[in-house]
This record gives C-alpha cells, sequence and structure tokens, in this order.
C-alpha cells in the first residue's frame, strides 16, 4: 500500500491495448485538435480584426473560444502524446495542474454561457436599454467574474483533492485527471471537506442552469411577440446558436456525471468523457459560425484580406 507522498505519477486508462488503434487514436484526436484551433483561433482573429464586432456578444464569443482553446488543450495533446509512444502515465504535478486547468476552464466557460444568455435576454426583452445595461466596463467585470469564479471553483478543488492520503495504487479509470477517479484512490473517510465543495459547485450550477431556463422563456416570449416573420427569424438567429452550444454543454456534462451506476462501463465512460470535454470546443465555432451571417461576412473578408497580401507579396517581389 502507497500513500500520496510516494506516489510521483498517476497512470491513465488507454483507449485501446492495439498498437494500430493506438495510432487511430492519435490521428483522431490530432484532426479533433487541429479543428478547434482553426476554428477558435479564426473566430478569435476575426473579432479582434473587425471593428464591427466590438459589441458585447462577440466580446463574451471572443472569451468563449479562448476557453474552449485552453481547455481542449489541457486534455488532448497529453492523450495523444500517450498513445502516440504507447504510454499512460502522468506526472504527480502533472496530474494536479490537468485536474486545476481543466476544472477551471469548464466552470470558467458555464458561467460565461450563463452571462451571455443574460446578453441576449437584454438584446431581445430589453433593446432600448442594451447600451446601459451592457456597457464595455459592465462586460468585462462579467467576464471577470466568469473566470475568477472557474478559477477559485478550481483551486478550492484541487487544493482538497490532493491533500487527501491516496493508498489505493496510482491507476485512474478515466482518460485524464478527473476529480471522482481520484477519490477512488483515496484511503480517508474524512469527506466533509469535499462535500461541501461539491454542494458549492451544485449550487453554483444549478442557480445558473435556473437563470439560463428562465432567460430563455423571457426570450422565447418576446419573439413569439415579434408581429413580421423576418424579425423573429433575426431574432431566433442570434440565440439558436448560443442556446445549442448550451444544450450540448449541460447534457454531455450532465450524463457524464448523473448517469446510474448500473449502466456505467469503462468503455461508455470514455466515450462520454470524450463528448463533453473533447467534442464541444471543436464544434462551438461551427455553431456559432453556421448561423451567424455577421461573423461569416466578417471571416469571408479577414480571409480574402489575407489572400490578397499573399498575392501581392510575391508579385510585389517580382
Amino acid at each position: 500500500m502507497s500513500n500520496s507522498s510516494s506516489i510521483s505519477q498517476f497512470l491513465l486508462l488507454p483507449f485501446t491495448d492495439t498498437r494500430e488503434l493506438q495510432l487511430l487514436h492519435f490521428w483522431l484526436f490530432l484532426g479533433i485538435y487541429l479543428a478547434a484551433l482553426l476554428g477558435n483561433g479564426l473566430i478569435i482573429t476575426t473579432i479582434a480584426w473587425d471593428q464591427h464586432l466590438h459589441t458585447p456578444m462577440y466580446f463574451f464569443l471572443l472569451n468563449l473560444s479562448l476557453i474552449d482553446l485552453g481547455s481542449i488543450s489541457t486534455i488532448v495533446p497529453k492523450s495523444m502524446a500517450n498513445s502516440l509512444w504507447d504510454s499512460r502515465a502522468v506526472s504527480y504535478l502533472g496530474c494536479a495542474t490537468q485536474l486545476f486547468l481543466f476544472l477551471f476552464l469548464i466552470t470558467a466557460e458555464y458561467c460565461l454561457l450563463t452571462v451571455m444568455s443574460y446578453d441576449r435576454y437584454v438584446a431581445i426583452c430589453k433593446p432600448l436599454h442594451y447600451g446601459t445595461l451592457l456597457g464595455s466596463r459592465a462586460c468585462v467585470h462579467m467576464a471577470a467574474v466568469a473566470w475568477a469564479t472557474g478559477f477559485l471553483n478550481a483551486l478550492l478543488h484541487t487544493a482538497n483533492t490532493f491533500s487527501l492520503p491516496l493508498c489505493k495504487g496510482n491507476a485512474l479509470g478515466q482518460f485524464f485527471c478527473e476529480i471522482p477517479q481520484i477519490l477512488k484512490l483515496s484511503c480517508s473517510h474524512s469527506y466533509l471537506r469535499e462535500l461541501g465543495l461539491l454542494l458549492f459547485s451544485g449550487s453554483l450550477v444549478f442557480m445558473c442552469f435556473i437563470f439560463i431556463v428562465v432567460s430563455y422563456v423571457q426570450i422565447f416570449r418576446a419573439v413569439l411577440r415579434i408581429p413580421s416573420e423576418q424579425g423573429r427569424h433575426k431574432a431566433f438567429s442570434t440565440c439558436l446558436p448560443h442556446l445549442a452550444v448550451v444544450s450540448l454543454f449541460v447534457s454531455t456534462a450532465m450524463f457524464a456525471y448523473l448517469k446510474p451506476p448500473s449502466i456505467s462501463s469503462p468503455s461508455l465512460d470514455l466515450v462520454v468523457s470524450v463528448l463533453y470535454s473533447v467534442v464541444p470546443p471543436a464544434v462551438n465555432p461551427l455553431i456559432y459560425s453556421m448561423r451567424n451571417q455577421e461573423l461569416k461576412d466578417a471571416l469571408n473578408k479577414l480571409v480574402a484580406g489575407c489572400f490578397s497580401q499573399i498575392i501581392k507579396c510575391p508579385s510585389s517581389a517580382l
């Protein structure tokens, strides 16, 4: 039996033991990772470059893309490296860092999605007060609160998790460091601190969820009162991408943590964990760009400008 002071590394759960499938996993995750980098990078660059997109909605979208880039970069590269080199190991410090960063970013993302629902509520239900309620200072403060909440939640959970004595080996039943899997290795029966932290996090998640639901009830009521079909379509087009992102994020995370033990299995847990930790950062840019004509137009201008500069450079050199 070992304790936490003697553990220098953890062993992550591999997707497969077959070498060919390990390489397939590497290339699959590489494709998803590159798609997430490209999509979120284009959104960040486009919003920063186009002055017309310097509005509260796109400011929050820029923050969301930054969070998505961070969260997928926290998990996927290590998993890819383990598959490529046929390894399962992650260092003790690396595991703690990964746990902290991932929890920090997903908490910040959930809080930011809540703020974005408020932005859509004000834009549709109180358009005359939009500039007053969502000025530049208010937007910065709300985004800062989302990031700070994520940081505090991650700090408390990480400090508590790694302060518990670990004496049940070092093998984790997940492909990245996750609190429930690390707690399974603990030989301590003093779970009061963790229960208190879970109560805090659960209350935060529940309040944000209720706020999002109430906001969208008010939004849909306001949209249905718009007399013109064109006006309703325009209002829905600004809300549906955010609602789709929220639904994807909440449904996959809830299923991952609240599914009944009777249907739990290592393979199902791996698939579900990929759905809530890897897929959303890669899919979110596609969801936002598909129904947002303003963002697509700005992106086309940016790409066209880059191509024109590339064409000019060789011709000027000649």
